[in-house]
């Protein structure tokens, strides 16, 4: 059962590696709860198949809220649904896409963000080609009318595909509309006032750092 702190996202500081870890254990449960019948998992079971170890989940779980039952583990449904809580993934947040190239064509077409609470309603590009195309459904606006449009909506997350040249441009004018989070997966860092979250996705640091593994992986043969 969930506890009664569990019935809204909590807002305090939670380290990151487990923000981290919780949406591993949730996709892994929704694949538990389709191929199973059982109603209950335990840490165990869990650690087991994640390959980490069981005091580790029961710690993470216990942030959510979520409390088992002894020698039957938690309720799989109230466990996930604790999960989607505490991440605020029960209540849909609209976003806006920046920069409607290759990469940001690809995320407007990703559905799997709902699952997660995000819906990217509309994009935006300084292009003239891209301007008043439909990407999966969603229709690509000029750029200058992203104050406007922030402001009207009451957009709180920008996502940032922008190419790195006018990346901070852009930051900056969805900061000063009224944007409070950024997404951002341009090849370059951004700086944002104090209050404002970032989140860095930077594709080629992966790719260095798989490139690096692969090599080394192949030398020790």
């Amino acid at each position: 059962m969930l506890k009664q702190n569990a019935v809204r996202p909590v807002v305090k500081a939670i380290p990151e590696p487990v923000l981290r870890r919780l949406p591993v254990y949730y996709q892994y449960l929704r694949k538990i709860n389709l191929e199973q019948s059982g109603e209950y998992i335990s840490c165990a079971r869990i650690a087991e198949d994640l390959n980490t170890l069981a005091i580790q989940v029961r710690k993470d779980m216990a942030i959510t809220g979520a409390a088992g039952k002894p020698k039957l583990g938690y309720p799989i449904r109230e466990l996930i649904k604790a999960i989607e809580i505490f991440l605020g993934w029960n209540n849909t947040s609209e976003a806006y896409l920046v920069g409607a190239g290759n990469l940001g064509s690809a995320l407007l077409g990703y559905q799997g963000f709902k699952d997660y609470g995000l819906n990217i309603v509309a994009a935006f590009d300084a292009s003239p080609d891209k301007v008043g195309e439909e990407i999966y459904g969603k229709k690509v606006l000029p750029v200058k009318k992203l104050p406007e449009m922030i402001r009207r909506m009451g957009i709180k997350i920008g996502i940032l595909t922008a190419p790195a040249s006018c990346a901070q441009e852009l930051a900056d004018i969805m900061v000063n509309s009224g944007v409070k989070a950024i997404w951002n997966f341009a090849p370059v860092k951004i700086s944002v006032p104090e209050g404002i979250i970032v989140q860095h996705e930077n594709l080629a640091s992966s790719l260095a750092v798989l490139s690096k593994r692969l090599a080394l992986l192949l030398a020790e043969r």
